[in-house]
């Protein structure tokens, strides 16, 4: 398709990196939105309708290649915007958010999980000297469980199925438990956190979780 020729406050951004939501996006490309739904889950500058195809998505990286009137100052800056998946586009400056500087563009993708993973502490009430499980070691629950680690003498359980992730843990400093390996002694959780997508994953937080404890599907 062709792109617009940049005007006043507009800028061309060439993506470099993008990111897909498996979960919304595979839901999207199967047409499994509910109709209730349409509305709420529309992108910023989404495409068509919902039933396929359409331009969807949300995760995009780039620089500012061109740079209108009174926008000059973002050119050449790598910039995120919620655009779908497109090599290059022309938006409102406002649309686009500078990153900081010494962010590597690839990181910079995960922003919109990141910002997911910071609504999902804020609903689960999470307090200093609570006792935390997440339960799924995705891209969601190991951020939840490295944002939670940030809050004061919270002690945080990241839980898997896959012994791999034990290393990831390690890195965002928190504790990790397979499964399939979870004791009495890691129950009675004050804040459960799912995010694993599955029946048993559900299980595995449902069992974890102490008495008037908070469970928070993600």
């Amino acid at each position: 398709c062709s792109v617009p020729v940049v005007g006043p406050g507009e800028v061309l951004v060439v993506a470099t990196h993008g990111a897909v939501s498996r979960g919304t996006e595979s839901l999207v490309l199967r047409g499994g939105v509910p109709p209730s739904e349409h509305t709420r889950m529309r992108c910023p500058f989404m495409e068509g309708d919902f039933n396929y195809p359409c331009k969807y998505g949300y995760c995009s990286v780039g620089f500012v290649a061109e740079a209108g009137k009174g926008a000059e100052p973002l050119l050449g800056r790598h910039v995120f915007c919620l655009f779908p998946h497109q090599d290059r586009y022309v938006v409102r400056m406002e649309a686009v958010h500078a990153l900081p500087e010494g962010t590597p563009p690839s990181r910079a993708v995960l922003t919109p999980n990141l910002e997911t993973a910071v609504n999902i502490v804020w609903d689960s009430k999470l307090s200093v000297g609570d006792r935390l499980a997440v339960v799924g070691a995705g891209v969601v629950g190991c951020l939840v469980a490295y944002v939670a680690s940030r809050v004061a003498d919270v002690s945080v359980l990241l839980v898997d199925v896959d012994a791999s992730r034990s290393a990831l843990a390690e890195r965002l400093g928190v504790r990790f438990r397979l499964a399939e390996q979870l004791t009495a002694e890691d129950a009675d959780r004050d804040v459960v956190v799912h995010c694993s997508g599955g029946p048993a994953g559900c299980a595995t937080a449902l069992s974890l979780a102490g008495d008037e404890a908070a469970v928070v599907e993600a």
